[in-house]
C-alpha cells in the first residue's frame, strides 16, 4: 500500500452510510478555470504571458494528480464525518494538524465542514514551508475558521468545546516515535470522551501493528485501502475511500475496492 500511495500522491478518505446528518451537505460547484477572452470579451490575440505563467506557476502531471487527490481526501473526510456524527447544531469539530499530507487532508476536511454547516476550529502547530500548504491555510482563513494559538491544556476543555475532533497528525507513513509538541497533543486526546476521528490511522499508532497504547478513535477514515492496523480498530465506524484509484493500480496491488455507490466518494467498511 506504501508504494501505491507514494504512485497516487496523497490519498482518499472514505464514509458511505445512509445514517440521519445533522444538517445536510450542500451541493458546491466551483469552476477553477480562468475566461479566455480578451480586453472586450473576445478572445486575446496574445497566447500567453510568460512572466503571468511564472506567477501562477506550473505543475507536473504528478503535482497536479497530488493537489487533486489532496482535495478529494478532505472532502471525503468531511463527508464521512458528515454521515455519522450525531452533535447538536450547529456542531463545533476540533481538527488537530500535523505537518504532513494528513494535515493537509485535515485543513481541506475543515473548509469542507464548514460548507456543511459544521463550525471547524483548526490547531496546526508545526505548517511546513510548502506552497500547497500555505494555500490550504489561506483557504480557512478566507472562510474565517479560526486557528488557534496552542492547543487546550485538558481533555475536560476540548470536552466543553467541541463535540467531535479530527485527528489529522500522522498519516501512514509516519514511524519512529512522537516527538515535541504532538506527544502533549496525543497524551490529552486520550483522555477525551468527546468522539474522534483519525484520518487514515490514528495517529500514534504503527502502520501495521496498530495500536501501542495510543489513541482510539470512534471513526476511522482508511485512505485509498484499509492499512494492517485497521484490523485493531475497535471504535464504531469504519469508512474507506479511494475511488479516484485506477482500475489498473487497483488489480496491481490486488486491492479488491468496493464498489462506490451513486456518486459517493466515500464506502461504510463498519
Amino acid at each position: 500500500i506504501g508504494a501505491l500511495r507514494a504512485l497516487l500522491g496523497f490519498g482518499l478518505l472514505a464514509a458511505g452510510s445512509h445514517l440521519q446528518r445533522v444538517r445536510g451537505p450542500a451541493g458546491v460547484l466551483v469552476a477553477r478555470g480562468q475566461p479566455g477572452g480578451g480586453p472586450r470579451g473576445g478572445r486575446s490575440r496574445r497566447r500567453g504571458d510568460p512572466a503571468l505563467m511564472r506567477a501562477v506557476g506550473v505543475r507536473s502531471q504528478e503535482e497536479a494528480q497530488a493537489v487533486d487527490e489532496e482535495l478529494l481526501a478532505g472532502l471525503s473526510c468531511a463527508t464521512a464525518i458528515a454521515k455519522v456524527v450525531y452533535v447538536p447544531e450547529p456542531p463545533t469539530v476540533l481538527v488537530i494538524c500535523g505537518p504532513g499530507n494528513n494535515g493537509g487532508d485535515g485543513l481541506v476536511c475543515a473548509r469542507h465542514l464548514k460548507l456543511f454547516g459544521y463550525q471547524p476550529t483548526i490547531y496546526y502547530p508545526k505548517r511546513p514551508n510548502k506552497p500547497l500548504f500555505g494555500a490550504l491555510v489561506t483557504q480557512c482563513q478566507k472562510m474565517d475558521i479560526p486557528f488557534l494559538g496552542e492547543m487546550p491544556p485538558s481533555p475536560c476543555l476540548i470536552d466543553e468545546l467541541y463535540e467531535l475532533v479530527v485527528d489529522a497528525i500522522f498519516g501512514f507513513s509516519f514511524k519512529g516515535d512522537v516527538l515535541g509538541a504532538f506527544r502533549s497533543v496525543l497524551s490529552v486526546l486520550s483522555g477525551l470522551t468527546v468522539p474522534i476521528a483519525s484520518i487514515d490511522i490514528p495517529s500514534g499508532w504503527d502502520v501495521e501493528k496498530g495500536n501501542s497504547g495510543g489513541i482510539q478513535p470512534d471513526l476511522l477514515i482508511s485512505l485509498t485501502a484499509p492499512k494492517k492496523s485497521a484490523s485493531h480498530f475497535t471504535g464504531r465506524y469504519h469508512y474507506l475511500g479511494g475511488r479516484f484509484v485506477p482500475p489498473a493500480l487497483e488489480k496491481k496491488y490486488q486491492l479488491n475496492l468496493p464498489p462506490y455507490p451513486d456518486t459517493e466518494c466515500v464506502y461504510r467498511l463498519q
